[in-house]
This record gives C-alpha cells, structure tokens and sequence, in this order.
C-alpha cells in the first residue's frame, strides 16, 4: 500500500515537471518567433528611413536626358508620391508591404516584387553553391587539421584560412579576374552564342558561375574551417574520449563517432546563421562578376537612387538572415539537450 502510494506521488509529481517542459519549448519558440517579427519590423523601418538620406534625386535621375520644366518636374513627384511628408509615405509603404506590395520600380516601372523574384534564384544558385562547397570543406579541413594540432598541415590551413578570411570579397573577385586572363567568363550568367539544349545551357552556366562562386567559397570556408578546428580541440581532452580510448577503440571511430559529432554543434548552428550573410555578401561579388542576382540589382538601384528596390532588396536580405539566425537557435535547442534543460 505505501509502495503504491508512492509510486502515485512520483507520477503527480512528474506530470507538472513535463507540462512545465513542454510549455518552456513553446514559450522559447515563441519567444524567438516574436523577437525575429520584431526585428524585421526595425529592418523595415530603418531601411525606409535609412535609403531616404542616400545622395541623389531620383526625379533628377529620371528627366536627365529629357527637357523638363519645374512643372514637370513636380508632376512626376506628384505621381510617385515624394511630394507627401516622410511618415505619410512611410505609412503608405508600410500597409503596401502586409499585402504584398513591394511598391514600383521609379526606373523600370515595373513591381518591386516581380524584379526581386527574376533575380532571386541566379542569388540562390551562386550562395548555395559556394555555401554547400564551404561547409564541406571547411569541416573536413577543420577537423583534419585539430586532430593533427601544431603539425606542419594545421599550421599552414590555419594561417591560409585566417589569410582568405581576412580578405575582402570584391578584391578577392578581381584579382581572380586578373590572375585567370580570360579563362572564364567575366560576366553576367550566359554567353549570347551558348548552344540550344539544356546540357548546353547548363554547362554555359556552370561556366560563368565558377569564378564567382570560388571567390565566395574562399571567404566563408576559412571561418567554418576555423571555428570547427576551435569546436574540436575543445573536446581533444573530454574524458568520454579518454574513455573511449580506454575501451580499445581505434583513433579514427573515437574521432567519428565521439569527438566530432559534440564540436559540431556549434558549427552547424553557425552554418544557419552565416547562410543569411552569404546572400548579403554576394552583393559586391555579384556586382563584380555583373551576376545577375539581387547584389546586382542592387548596385543598379543605387545609381538611381531607385528607392523602392533598394527598400525591397534590402528587406529580402536583411529577413533572411533574421530568419536564418532564427532556425539556428531552434535547431540548437534540437540539437543541444543540455540547452533545453537549462
């Protein structure tokens, strides 16, 4: 009877603790979810007011090559609405963005949206590449080069990897243009005299795509690179490998199996977080190559200064890494079982 009694008040006593458990997860996600919505709200609104200080009218922008007198010229302001005050425009430009409406192009003439959306996966191919390159890459030599700590390979990875992360990207991208003379496109995404057929089409591509996907790709994984050889010589002396050791196992599975799997952790979240950046990075490198991506349109957008892409542009990247910054917390918490318990 009292054995019953007490396994009874272990089991009411457990309830709490797991409802406790599984209202802290909704809480935290919550929480993050709120906290990213807010943080995009700052990017709007810092982004609107931000573009407006940028040099340059674009009115003057639009009637250059045609005479205009003031009349016109306050008819267009009319028309594109920069004759209102800041905040009745910002208002206006705020209540467009919940329906989808990115404004329009003062330039093109055409949606914010549909401009972003054409440019939107030659970005998409250029990060993704260089991202998926760089992570493997900088994983294998990261780990490589802790396991053989103060070797002549650790050295030299090590000093290479702080070298390229130091280096700016368009200086990256230039010199490359220099160094390899023609042997690869310089710009754009096509050559106008590639052959019909999608193998042929796809090889053009691939050719153009090389030289600015390796300068992303010498950049980015020098710090997966770094950060993964930190995260493993952390763990070189944890007594789970001294254990393992122990046991009889050979150093490749407790390297594998044991030691590499905990110091991923941290460079896996580091891979979500940094993937926003990449696509914010690409902008000069794009602007380089003349790749015809969202860093392109961007550098296009500047001359104007086209405000309503540079708005739309900036609101698409800068979310992207709020959202990527966002999975990496929920996906650590995934990963990390001390992070939920704490």
């Amino acid at each position: 009877m009292s054995q019953a009694l007490t396994d009874g008040q272990a089991t009411v006593l457990a309830d709490p603790d797991e409802h406790r458990g599984g209202t802290g997860t909704a809480k935290f996600v919550l929480t993050k979810i709120a906290e990213a919505a807010a943080s995009i709200v700052l990017v709007i609104v810092l982004g609107f007011f931000l573009f407006r200080l940028l040099p340059g009218d674009p009115v003057a922008f639009m009637a250059r090559d045609r005479p205009t007198d003031p009349g016109q010229i306050a008819e267009l302001r009319e028309r594109l609405g920069l004759d209102r005050p800041m905040l009745a425009q910002f208002g206006h430009y705020f209540a467009g963005l919940f329906q989808g409406d990115f404004g329009e192009s003062y330039i093109e003439r055409r949606p914010v949206l549909d401009m972003i959306g054409e440019r939107l996966w030659p970005t998409v191919l250029l990060v993704g590449s260089a991202t998926v390159l760089a992570v493997a890459l900088g994983l294998w030599l990261g780990i490589r080069a802790a396991w053989k700590r103060d070797s002549l390979f650790d050295r030299t990875q090590t000093g290479i990897a702080l070298t390229l992360w130091s280096v700016p990207q368009f200086w990256l991208g230039l010199l490359l243009l220099v160094a390899t003379n023609g042997l690869f496109p310089s710009r754009g995404m096509h050559s106008p005299d590639a052959g019909p057929g999608f193998v042929a089409q796809g090889l053009d591509v691939l050719h153009h795509l090389i030289l600015p996907c390796i300068t992303l790709l010498a950049v980015f994984y020098a710090q997966y690179m770094l950060v993964m050889r930190s995260s493993l010589l952390g763990e070189m002396n944890a007594d789970y490998l001294t254990t393992a050791r122990a046991k009889g196992l050979r150093d490749d599975l407790v390297r594998r199996r044991h030691a590499v799997p905990n110091a991923l952790l941290p460079t896996v979240t580091l891979v979500f977080m940094q993937f926003g950046m990449v696509v914010s990075g690409a902008v000069t490198v794009e602007a380089v190559f003349s790749w015809p991506g969202l860093g392109q349109l961007t550098y296009e957008a500047l001359h104007g200064p086209d405000l309503p892409v540079l708005q739309g542009v900036f609101v698409v990247l800068a979310s992207a890494v709020v959202l990527m910054n966002l999975f990496a917390e929920l996906l650590y918490r995934v990963l990390d079982p001390r992070v939920r318990t704490a």
